[in-house]
């Protein structure tokens, strides 16, 4: 019975993973400078009404890209947000 570890494997981490934060980057071109801009958003709504606001032209474009904060980030926000 030596395989029967093979057989069933033990999950590396049993605790269940914590809720992952996410941000909404918003890429936009500035059709006034013609330059590409980047905003960041912390909810989907806002990034997708922003992006929509940047559509005023024909050759106007905006992406929103879903963002997984590393732990480490989401650690270091929540103390801010304990602290102030």
């Amino acid at each position: 019975m030596e395989n029967s570890q093979a057989l069933n494997p033990q999950p590396l981490n049993p605790q269940p993973p914590e809720a992952q934060q996410l941000e909404f980057h918003v890429s936009y071109l500035n059709t006034l400078s013609g330059r590409i801009e980047h905003e960041e958003f912390g909810d989907r709504s806002a990034a997708e009404r922003f992006a929509n606001s940047q559509l005023k032209e024909a050759e106007a474009w905006a992406v929103v890209d879903v963002v997984v904060l590393p732990a480490a980030q989401q650690q270091h926000e929540h103390a801010q947000q304990l602290v102030a």
